[in-house]
């Protein structure tokens, strides 16, 4: 969840909130610009004085590569108890390049490991980069940028139905991700009154291949939590094609047959894969 920095109440709130993966601690479009010095002390005050913590993960949103607010960021939060900096608006591997370098250069000064890296898809030519991106090293995952993305291209305001309007670009961030085994984060749904929308498009974002869901407000939380955790119903499923794939191999069988469908062995990985990220 995005929570702007200079408003310390909400920082707070996010940081208590116990269903929220990661709070994504805002020093970029979501702070105004004369809001964000005093958002940087107190983003450094807070994870210094609680460098460990429960609840979710504390990542920061920087502002883009190649501007002057860039290493002001990097000074202020990186830190004993920052988990991780997305980093958005990137368009090219230099511009990614220039900001790692920026980045480490801070993690030596402060003395701290290096810390995750989400890199922010908000642009044609940053979707183009995409699969060049996501295989530098010290990158963990792409994030889609979609109402960045949407103001590139061009298109109208209001979202279509599922955000069909975006599925190309969705696609390709989720394919460039995997191509170098990162994780693939989708982008928000803005419309805070359509819960119905929110819902097709977060299940809409599984079946695409993210891993999860960027969001704007608490109140959306628990809806994409429920999209993006297997259900009972498919749980069970995944278990019954293990075990009969299991009893097959068990009695030497080549071909295995589970309600009228062949399993091969992708199939097999793909549900032992849901197991292992519901016990997660």
């Amino acid at each position: 969840m995005f929570v702007p920095s200079h408003q310390e109440r909400m920082v707070d709130r996010a940081l208590g909130t116990a269903e929220l993966d990661v709070a994504i601690l805002d020093l970029e479009d979501g702070v105004p610009y004369a809001e964000r010095a005093g958002g940087r002390a107190r983003l450094a005050t807070l994870l210094e004085s609680r460098p460990t913590m429960p609840g979710p993960a504390r990542y920061v949103r920087v502002n883009a590569p190649n501007t002057n607010d860039l290493v002001a960021d990097l000074d202020a939060v990186v830190r004993a108890g920052l988990d991780g900096v997305v980093l958005p608006k990137v368009d090219s591997t230099d511009d990614l390049r220039a900001a790692v370098a920026a980045l480490q250069a801070r993690e030596r000064e402060a003395g701290v490991a290096a810390v995750a890296l989400l890199v922010s898809i908000e642009s044609a030519r940053g979707l183009l980069a995409a699969p060049a991106l996501a295989a530098e090293p010290r990158v963990t995952g792409l994030l889609f940028g979609a109402e960045d993305f949407a103001l590139d291209l061009g298109l109208p305001a209001e979202r279509e139905a599922e955000a069909s309007d975006l599925l190309h670009a969705r696609s390709s961030v989720v394919v460039a991700a995997a191509a170098s085994r990162r994780v693939a984060i989708d982008g928000i749904w803005p419309d805070l009154t359509d819960e119905d929308g929110l819902r097709a498009d977060a299940r809409r974002g599984r079946l695409l291949g993210f891993v999860g869901k960027t969001l704007i407000h608490p109140k959306q939380i628990q809806t994409i939590n429920e999209c993006f955790t297997p259900s009972a119903a498919e749980l069970e499923e995944a278990r019954r094609i293990v075990e009969a794939f299991e009893r097959a191999k068990a009695d030497g069988k080549g071909a295995v047959a589970f309600d009228g469908k062949l399993l091969d062995p992708p199939i097999v990985d793909r549900a032992r894969r849901m197991i292992g990220a519901a016990r997660k």
